[in-house]
């Protein structure tokens, strides 16, 4: 299983401690722990780890090696953003490469340490409910050939609702919804939400904000965002704790462990 430390992959990982999944394996992997939500690691390190070890399931916390994510961005002779910031005019996702080198490149390390090959391609049960279904993929990926994927939660028709009812079924807290504490993805509202009750992660987020776009000046380049309204993070969100309604209520998680892919 690839494990995220949300919502999604968590019911997965009850599953298959329930034994109504054959998985026995689940890896997660972490990005940086300057770099994971603090609320991700926490609850991976102190509660989906003692539980998965209970109902023997091997729960292993890999790591890229080298730089971590933040440090690679905030690394002074970086010329690139390798997440996925906001653009102008549209508000669109720029290119990034977080997912591909920091989680299914490691991964897919690990697999291929483990016996994985296109003649015996392992099997990975990918955290993806009933309600993202479009996010899911044919299980065979030309990029990924040492790899088949597998959706458990589709084929047992459960949304993320019924998600958080199988977690809590098992006696589990739900987990917060999984992500970088910095991913572009989260939407304004959870920005406004970290700005009044997680202000050392949100202020740390404005600052890196800032530091992206400093390069970027240097280099002759538009700036960059953490919302898709375009302004800095800190007029993105309000002082007041109640924010107007938002229209860009997308999905803001890393449930699947993949990262949107």
């Amino acid at each position: 299983m690839s494990y995220g430390g949300g919502v999604q992959s968590t019911a997965m990982l009850v599953l298959a401690a329930q034994g109504q999944i054959a998985f026995k394996v689940a890896l997660f992997a972490n990005v940086g722990d300057d770099s994971e939500h603090p609320a991700t690691l926490r609850y991976v390190r102190e509660v989906a780890m003692p539980y998965a070890a209970e109902h023997g399931i091997a729960l292993h916390e890999l790591r890229r090696g080298g730089r971590t994510l933040y440090e690679e961005l905030t690394r002074e002779d970086s010329r690139s953003v390798r997440i996925p910031v906001r653009m102008a005019p549209s508000g669109a996702p720029g290119n990034r490469d977080c997912t591909a080198a920091y989680k299914i490149r490691v991964i897919g390390k690990w697999l291929k340490a483990h016996g994985a090959s296109a003649d015996a391609p392992a099997t990975v049960a990918l955290g993806i409910s009933l309600d993202e279904f479009q996010r899911a993929r044919t299980p065979d990926d030309p990029r990924t050939p040492y790899q088949r994927r597998v959706y458990p939660l589709i084929e047992r028709r459960l949304d993320r609702e019924a998600c958080r009812q199988v977690i809590a079924g098992a006696g589990l807290p739900v987990p917060p919804k999984s992500s970088c504490w910095f991913c572009p993805f989260v939407t304004r509202a959870e920005w406004q939400r970290r700005r009044h009750e997680e202000p050392d992660v949100f202020w740390r987020a404005v600052d890196l904000e800032r530091t992206f776009n400093a390069r970027r000046a240097m280099l002759g380049k538009d700036d960059v965002y953490l919302t898709d309204k375009l302004v800095p993070l800190d007029r993105a969100t309000s002082p007041h704790r109640q924010l107007p309604l938002l229209a860009d209520e997308g999905e803001d998680t890393c449930e699947s462990g993949f990262c949107f892919v």
